[in-house]
């Protein structure tokens, strides 16, 4: 499985568009094959959704995400996964393992200006 993490450093970032970047992880019978970091390419309305799909990525991973983006994702045939916070190496072993947790929650609540 290729999943997609957006990322503030090196932590799950709260907000899948407006993060620096995306840790991308090949995961394979639990074990991480491959990792590279993709700069965001910017916040324009299915742009994102677009390059992980043509990446091959199934799942994004962020702490927020808005139900219009979790729709276009879909369109995409690409699993989100919100609620989610911590370092990109432990949410990866958690992915891994089958262990990853959430909050629940959805925490993006923007406008289109913001």
């Amino acid at each position: 499985m290729k999943v997609a993490l957006a990322c503030d450093g090196h932590q799950v970032a709260p907000h899948f568009g407006r993060c620096e970047g995306y840790e991308i992880a090949e995961i394979v019978d639990g074990e991480l094959i491959e990792r590279e970091n993709v700069p965001n390419p910017g916040h324009e309305p299915g742009a994102l959704p677009k390059m992980l799909n043509e990446m091959g990525v199934e799942c994004i991973v962020a702490g927020g995400m808005g139900p219009r983006a979790q729709q276009v994702f879909d369109e995409f045939d690409i699993q989100t996964i919100t609620g989610v916070s911590g370092s990109l190496n432990e949410v990866i072993e958690a992915l891994a393992w089958g262990r990853l947790t959430t909050d629940g929650s959805n925490p993006c609540h923007h406008t289109e200006e913001s």
